[in-house]
């Protein structure tokens, strides 16, 4: 069963001085439960595919449907609770919340769900015993290192149950035993749990280990 399945996916950027083709004709489909890596040289459009699927950015043609749900047939209020319940992203820069604590961080996907404080509190705290970092409950990010960070962040991509994963260069700002540390949460997460991972990186080991590999270039997608 394709979980996530991309048709004839085109990505236009335009400006009054020149056309960027992102995307070029992709057609992908993605098996419910698989770890999936895309894979490509910088500004190849493996970023703006992942975006896409995250439904953070558009397509200017072509077809997506994300559990049989056809995304372009949604309305914006109902995009975003799908997104907010089906979608849990990871980025290579964390994206935490310096002002906030740890657990704070980690509830935010929540708020945006009518659930009580303490019902928020008690997810927030499963999903960072998830990841181990428990301990960490009333940090601030600069508090942390860049490894602890990541797995703050996967927590908070994971906290509100969602089926599918999307890592955008998960570990790229880590050293490699952190990012072997995170790399093994994301594998536990998809053989345990049955989620469904698509990560960009460049990491040909770490592409490896994962179900499959694609590989784009110039906005094509070549295997």
């Amino acid at each position: 069963m394709s979980m996530i399945s991309l048709s004839g996916i085109h990505k236009t950027y335009r400006t009054k001085e020149v056309e960027t083709q992102a995307l070029e004709n992709v057609n992908l489909e993605i098996e419910k439960g698989e770890f999936l890596s895309v894979m490509g040289p910088s500004g190849c459009g493996k970023s703006t595919l992942l975006n896409i699927m995250g439904l953070i950015d558009t397509p200017t043609s072509g077809k997506l449907s994300i559990n049989d749900y056809v995304i372009e047939e949604m309305k914006d209020k109902e995009l975003a609770t799908f997104r907010n319940k089906m979608l849990g992203f990871i980025f290579q820069s964390f994206h935490l919340i310096q002002s906030l604590n740890v657990i704070d961080n980690v509830e935010m996907p929540l708020t945006y769900r009518s659930l009580s404080a303490s019902e928020r509190h008690r997810l927030a705290k499963e999903a960072l015993e998830k990841v181990g970092m428990s301990h960490r409950l009333h940090h601030r990010p600069n508090e942390l290192s860049g490894g602890q960070c990541q797995r703050v962040a996967i927590a908070r991509a994971i906290v509100g149950n969602p089926e599918i994963i999307l890592a955008d260069e998960p570990t790229g700002n880590l050293d490699s035993k952190m990012g072997n540390e995170v790399m093994n949460i994301l594998h536990r997460l998809n053989k345990e749990e049955g989620r469904t991972v698509v990560m960009v990186t460049h990491n040909e080991e770490q592409a490896k280990k994962t179900s499959r590999t694609v590989r784009f270039f110039d906005g094509r997608q070549i295997e």
